[in-house]
């Protein structure tokens, strides 16, 4: 479930929803203290503009996802 806020987090930045809204503020509630570390490591300014937080997030909750089972 984890997931799919990420990648809807992700999919609604691109619209730029209201920031005042309590869906945005839950989704950015929870996600940010896990995207916030991986954009100091992978800076979105050294890709371009590019924030690639959510995909390598996804990539990390897959592999964690994975050892455990």
């Amino acid at each position: 479930m984890f997931t799919w806020i990420v990648i809807i987090r992700a999919l609604l930045s691109w619209v730029h929803p209201d920031p005042n809204n309590p869906i945005i503020k839950f989704m950015d509630y929870i996600t940010e203290p896990f995207l916030h570390p991986i954009r100091r490591l992978v800076p979105p300014e050294k890709m371009g503009g590019l924030d690639l937080s959510p995909f390598i997030l996804i990539l990390i909750i897959q592999g964690i996802e994975r050892f455990i089972y």
